[in-house]
C-alpha cells in the first residue's frame, strides 16, 4: 500500500483532476440549473436551515465546482450576492460561463480552503457541496470558515460521504462491475478503454504511478466520515449549534450502480433513453429517501452527511 499523500499531494491531484474534469462535469454528473437543479439545492439547504429558507447578502462557496449550489441560489434569490471559491481555475471558469448563460453575477476566486484570502467577519453564510472531504487539513478549513463569517453567520455543507454509507456502497458498486459485460451487450455498448470503479472514498496514488488528468478521479478523497467526526470538526473550531444529518440511501445504490455500469462502456454508446432512466429513477428515490427513511435511521448509514452550525453572535 502507498504511503498517505502529503497535503500538498493531495492539492495537486485535486487541481489536475477538477481542471482536465471541468468541461465535462455537469454532463457526467447530471447537474441541472433549471428547476430540477434548484429544487435540489432548495431541498438541501431546507434540511441544513430550515424552511422557509432565510436569505443572505454575501454567501461564500468552498469547492464550488461548476456552479451547482451558487448559481440555483442565485437564481432563486437566497443568496443576494455569491463569491466561489475552488482550488481548480478550470472549474471557476466553467462557473463564470455557467452564470453568464443563466444571467447571474458571481465573483470567482482561486484559492485553498485552508487559506482563505478574505477579510475577517465578510460573509453572511459559508457552504459548500462534496468538498470537506477532499481538504487535508480540516481543522485548519473550519478556522478559517468561522473567522470570515460574520457574527451570528452559518455554515452548511451537504454531500460528504458517510464511511458506514460508502462501505455499503460498495456492494452494489462490485454487483454492477459483475454484471457490466451483460449490460453492456444488451445496450449494444463497446466496453471504455480503461475503466474501474474504486470501493471507497480514501484512494492514494503511488508516487510511482504516472497518471495525469481524469484518470486521477480515485484518488481525490482524502476520507470518509462518522457523523460525531464531523459534528467534532466544527464544535472543536468553535461553531455552536451544530448539527448533522443523513440523506440518500435508496438512491445512492441506484445512482452508483447506473454510474458503475455506465463507467464501463464508452459514452457515446450509453443510449439516451437508459440515461433518462437512471436520472428520473434516482430523482424518484431522493423523495422515498425523503418521505420513508431520512429521519427515521440512523444519520451514519446514509451515503451522505450534512453538517451545518453558526458563529457566535457578538
Amino acid at each position: 500500500m502507498a504511503a498517505p499523500a502529503s497535503a500538498e499531494a493531495i492539492r495537486d491531484v485535486n487541481t489536475r483532476y477538477h481542471d482536465a474534469a471541468a468541461l465535462g462535469y455537469d454532463t457526467k454528473w447530471g447537474v441541472d440549473y433549471g428547476d430540477v437543479g434548484r429544487a435540489q439545492v432548495r431541498g438541501k439547504l431546507g434540511k441544513l436551515l430550515g424552511t422557509p429558507l432565510p436569505t443572505f447578502e454575501h454567501a461564500l462557496e468552498i469547492g464550488a465546482g461548476t456552479g451547482y449550489f451558487t448559481l440555483n441560489m442565485l437564481q432563486d434569490g437566497v443568496v443576494g450576492k455569491a463569491t466561489a471559491t475552488d482550488i481548480s481555475p478550470g472549474m471557476l471558469d466553467v462557473v463564470q460561463a455557467n452564470a453568464k448563460r443563466l444571467g447571474v453575477a458571481v465573483c470567482t476566486v482561486a484559492c485553498d480552503a485552508e487559506s482563505l484570502p478574505f477579510a475577517d467577519e465578510s460573509f453572511d453564510l459559508v457552504l459548500g457541496h462534496a468538498v470537506l472531504h477532499h481538504l487535508p487539513h480540516l481543522d485548519r478549513a473550519f478556522a478559517e470558515f468561522l473567522r470570515v463569517l460574520k457574527p451570528g453567520g452559518h455554515f452548511a455543507f451537504a454531500g460528504e460521504p458517510s464511511r458506514t454509507g460508502d462501505r455499503i456502497a460498495a456492494y452494489p458498486k462490485r454487483a454492477a462491475l459483475r454484471s457490466a459485460p451483460l449490460w453492456r451487450r444488451a445496450m449494444r455498448a463497446r466496453a471504455a478503454e480503461n475503466h474501474g470503479s474504486p470501493d471507497g472514498p480514501c484512494g492514494r496514488p503511488h508516487p510511482a504511478q504516472e497518471l495525469d488528468g481524469e484518470s486521477l478521479e480515485p484518488f481525490v478523497d482524502v476520507r470518509a466520515f462518522t457523523p460525531e467526526e464531523l459534528g467534532a470538526w466544527a464544535l472543536d473550531a468553535g461553531f455552536q449549534d451544530v448539527r448533522v444529518r443523513g440523506e440518500e440511501l435508496l438512491a445512492n445504490w441506484f445512482g452508483w450502480v447506473n454510474r458503475t455500469l455506465e463507467a464501463t462502456a464508452r459514452p457515446e454508446d450509453v443510449p439516451w433513453l437508459w440515461r433518462q432512466y437512471a436520472f428520473r429513477g434516482y430523482l424518484l428515490l431522493q423523495r422515498a429517501d425523503v418521505a420513508l427513511l431520512e429521519g427515521r435511521l440512523p444519520a451514519a448509514v446514509f451515503y451522505n452527511l450534512l453538517v451545518t452550525g453558526r458563529k457566535r453572535s457578538a
